[in-house]
């Protein structure tokens, strides 16, 4: 088994799939995808903007298995082709090969080696935070009551995330010459480093907050700019950032504070431009009964049950829309976007036998 899925991930990384810059069409790696999977009805969409998906069906499943293809563009600090699979000792390295081709890999080796129902959904939008594909399939009657969502958990079924908001912040000032009695206030930059300090403040009081073994609100400013020169008040200054709340956060209040911690007058400008629901999705007497639904439908697979994790996934869009949604894949996060990532080959093992072992039950 395991041959074949190298066999497959080999090719799913040499497919250009980095996103930026979302070139992704519906050609080449869906091509390949197609041509693995005889048997199955493939409907291949295209929503725009290199947005496109996959889904695949053999028979007459309830469930259904999602795992998207793009991945993050490569780093200068990669020490070989990013495109060429390379295995060596006990690991798989490739772009993707961990997030998360690797279980695209095994998908296709698992449905090659079955006969049963069985139902893919392969997406290319993920990591634009801009999920398309799933708003698109979520959107139809598509008759699937479960899904199992592939994101490195190492093997573990993951039934909680965090939610996630991403903003953009615009400050306005007045130009001036720097020598000014007035360049503290009314330069933008300055009102955008004020804003930083007391945003960093609201987050270090939120480190008692807990959701199960999940503590604290993971924050991060992830770009400012704004400005002309040294001697030139900056009349405008831009800022995006991005806060991943715990479960029982409310979102809408983190946002009604991130923005209180502007001076009056100084925000032209407050757009969430990305909000992700935490997982289990839903208020809270909901998202606990979506959980036990998450764990029964766990270990009804005999897949056992990890921790809840920080980073966000799609499997939140599914829970939001009722599906019972777990996250399930090889390899481990801390090799997700990194220079080199890698996948060990014996979670890919582990995962493809599981995948046929469910697929066959």
């Amino acid at each position: 088994m395991l041959d074949t899925v190298l066999r497959h991930l080999e090719a799913l990384v040499s497919f250009d799939t980095r996103n930026p810059p979302r070139r992704i069409g519906t050609g080449g790696i869906f091509d390949y995808i197609r041509a693995q999977l005889p048997g199955f009805r493939c409907i291949v969409t295209d929503h725009g903007d290199g947005a496109v998906s996959l889904l695949a069906v053999r028979g007459t499943p309830r469930r259904v298995f999602n795992v998207h293809l793009d991945t993050v563009p490569a780093s200068d600090a990669w020490t070989a082709d990013p495109l060429r699979l390379r295995v060596r000792d006990d690991r798989a390295i490739g772009l993707g090969a961990c997030d998360i081709k690797g279980a695209a890999a095994g998908l296709l080796a698992a449905a090659q080696a079955t006969r049963g129902d069985a139902a893919f959904l392969f997406s290319s939008d993920e990591e634009a935070n801009d999920p398309r594909c799933i708003a698109a399939f979520l959107g139809r009657d598509h008759g699937f009551s479960e899904a199992i969502v592939a994101e490195p958990t190492r093997c573990e079924a993951v039934l909680a995330h965090r939610g996630i908001s991403s903003v953009l912040l615009r400050f306005k000032g007045e130009a001036g010459h720097a020598s000014g009695a007035n360049a503290l206030e009314a330069n933008a930059l300055h009102q955008a480093i004020r804003w930083g300090g007391k945003a960093l403040d609201l987050v270090d009081g939120e480190a008692g907050a807990r959701f199960g073994e999940l503590t604290g609100l993971r924050f991060n400013i992830g770009r400012v700019e704004g400005g002309i020169k040294a001697n030139v008040i900056a009349p405008s200054a831009e800022v995006r950032f991005g806060f991943r709340p715990l479960p029982s956060h409310d979102i809408d209040e983190l946002h009604r504070r991130f923005g209180a911690c502007a001076s009056v007058g100084a925000l032209d400008r407050y757009e969430e431009t990305f909000r992700g629901p935490s997982l289990p999705a839903g208020a809270p007497d909901q998202a606990a009964q979506r959980r036990q639904l998450a764990q029964a439908l766990a270990e009804s697979l005999q897949l056992p049950v990890g921790a809840a994790v920080d980073f966000w996934t799609e499997a939140a869009l599914f829970s939001q829309a009722g599906l019972t949604t777990i996250v399930y894949g090889p390899g481990d996060i801390a090799q997700a976007h990194a220079a080199d990532e890698w996948v060990a080959l014996d979670q890919l093992r582990r995962y493809a036998d599981s995948i046929v072992r469910i697929l066959g039950n």
